[in-house]
């Protein structure tokens, strides 16, 4: 994360993608209100900032609808301007703009989904994976990603892990390829808690996770990651790196390409039991 120039303090939030028209607009009305706010207190910036225990500089910006900040600024502006819970509410708001357009497409079509088909054979799903392996992932990024990137592309990641608390939950299968849990991300003891993560989720009713073994002959994905999500409505869509030059496809026929294929991957795969086995042994080597 970048920090405040004028008093050292970690700035809770992320500049605003001038692309994203709906994230403009909500961050630049969330500002008009709280500078609205802040002068009906009769409060200057600097000492509102000093207030929240956050800078000016970071003040200035989220009222100019420049930053967006986290849930704790709101939660404090709150308190300090005595608004009993009416700038805290702005939250919800927020929620919807907070991560970046692609993160908060994908979380709507998870956030519908009753049924979610994946392979993944480069790291751990991200619906799967720990706050600290998730970390690792984005700091080795190429280029390389500002603190900023990484911690909004982290708390993005994580938020999509609400799919699991869902109800009624949907029928979520993954497939990883074993390197996938050999590869030691971010160091022994990150990788640890991300297969003793995998262990826990397994254990879930309404979870499947499968490992493709490394020694097999044929092997069905060798086109690359494959996803598929199917809603309620009977509608569905896809994407495979090797499919359909790599584009999301929701036409029936299409998808079926990638439910077959990926229906091939899960039988050349171990069942479910021994790939909880496999996860134990690979945690035990680890």
């Amino acid at each position: 994360m970048s920090v405040d120039n004028s008093d050292g303090t970690e700035e809770p939030g992320w500049e605003v993608d001038p692309e994203d028209e709906q994230g403009v607009a909500v961050v630049a009305a969330l500002g008009r209100q709280l500078k609205a706010w802040r002068e009906s207190a009769g409060m200057r910036a600097a000492d509102f900032g000093a207030a929240i225990q956050y800078g000016e500089d970071l003040v200035r910006k989220v009222e100019a609808g420049k930053r967006i900040p986290r849930s704790e600024y709101l939660d404090r502006a709150d308190e300090v301007l005595n608004a009993g819970g009416k700038i805290a509410a702005m939250k919800a708001d927020l929620e919807q703009v907070r991560y970046p357009k692609k993160v908060r497409d994908l979380v709507q079509l998870e956030g519908r989904a009753v049924e979610l088909s994946a392979y993944g054979n480069h790291n751990i799903h991200g619906l799967l994976q720990t706050d600290g392996y998730a970390r690792a992932l984005f700091e080795m990024w190429q280029p390389p990603q500002t603190m900023e990137e990484v911690e909004r592309g982290l708390a993005a990641r994580m938020a999509r892990r609400s799919i699991f608390e869902r109800s009624p939950a949907p029928a979520l299968c993954f497939v990883q390829e074993e390197v996938t849990l050999r590869r030691r991300i971010g160091g022994t003891m990150v990788m640890r808690g991300q297969l003793e993560r995998l262990l826990e989720v397994a254990e879930l009713r309404h979870v499947t996770i499968q490992v493709m073994p490394t020694h097999l002959e044929e092997h069905a994905g060798m086109g690359g990651l494959i996803q598929v999500l199917k809603f309620a409505d009977g509608s569905a869509v896809g994407r495979s790196e090797g499919a359909f030059n790599g584009r999301p496809v929701s036409d029936p026929r299409q998808v079926r390409i990638l439910e077959q294929c990926h229906a091939m991957i899960r039988s050349q795969a171990l069942t479910p039991r021994e790939s909880v086995a496999f996860i134990e042994q690979v945690l035990g080597e680890t």
